[in-house]
């Protein structure tokens, strides 16, 4: 990737660790991207040291392996994004191009409470927050088959944009509950939005495999904007979905082999 990619902003490439340091230390950097020039921990070592020189840099992780236990590091660092290698350089593009804009990430993913195998956050209600939040856990299934990845991911994604839409009106001030567990036979994912809720069981509020559009009309006469495809979709996805009571928490299920 060149400088010529991203037009408009001074890009410096510093090969060695102490120079890198040196800029963050006298200079103003926006965004710090640490490649896998050395070993992991030692990549989540610089990137706490970058954050502690600048506190609001945006620090992108790139490296050669990553294990759960390095992403939960990363996120306790606060590190803005983490990419395993192999890594598809437009994806790489696209993330650096939101640190430039997001100049309000800080505080946009909390940690609660982060084990390897059960992450509790809590997330402010940003678009941004939903990407950056959805790459993590992209790592964190890494070790997935591809397309069991890809489509876990998807159905992430779309909850939780879901919970921040209906749930929060992306409200900034407003936070989404998530956790991320990992048992020996499923991946699990918890979602609890601020929202009034509703009734996931109303036949024709959601979209049906059998008739996806009959809906449209009973969400409009409650005064709702056109939607509810998202939960079938979502229900494709993954092995299970499951939904409280009220209808602002949801569980998502994904059986392991």
């Amino acid at each position: 990737m060149t400088p010529e990619a991203f037009p408009g902003c001074h890009v410096v490439e510093r090969r060695r660790e102490a120079e890198a340091l040196a800029d963050l230390a006298t200079g103003a950097v926006d965004v710090v991207v640490i490649g896998p020039t050395t070993s992991t921990s030692r990549v989540i070592n610089l990137a706490h040291q970058a954050r502690e020189l600048q506190p609001g840099v945006r620090v992108i992780v790139v490296a050669q392996d990553i294990d759960r236990s390095d992403i939960v590091a990363a996120l306790r660092s606060d590190v803005y994004a983490v990419f395993a290698l192999p890594v598809a350089a437009d994806d790489l593009r696209s993330a650096i191009l939101r640190a430039l804009d997001d100049e309000q990430w800080q505080s946009g993913i909390l940690v609660e409470s982060a084990l390897p195998d059960w992450i509790a956050l809590r997330v402010s209600c940003r678009r941004v927050n939903a990407e950056r939040l959805t790459q993590f856990m992209s790592e964190l299934a890494g070790d997935l088959p591809a397309t069991d990845r890809h489509r876990l991911v998807t159905a992430f994604r779309e909850v939780l944009l879901n919970a921040m839409e209906h749930g929060a009106g992306f409200d900034p001030g407003k936070v989404v509950e998530v956790h991320a567990v990992r048992t020996d036979r499923a991946l699990l994912y918890y979602f609890k939005d601020p929202g009034p809720g509703f009734d996931a069981r109303a036949p024709r509020m959601v979209a049906s495999e059998g008739d996806p559009l009959t809906h449209l009309d009973e969400r409009a006469t409650h005064g709702r904007r056109a939607g509810g495809f998202g939960l079938l979709l979502t229900s494709k996805l993954v092995d299970e979905v499951h939904f409280s009571e009220k209808g602002n928490e949801v569980l998502l299920v994904k059986h392991l082999d």
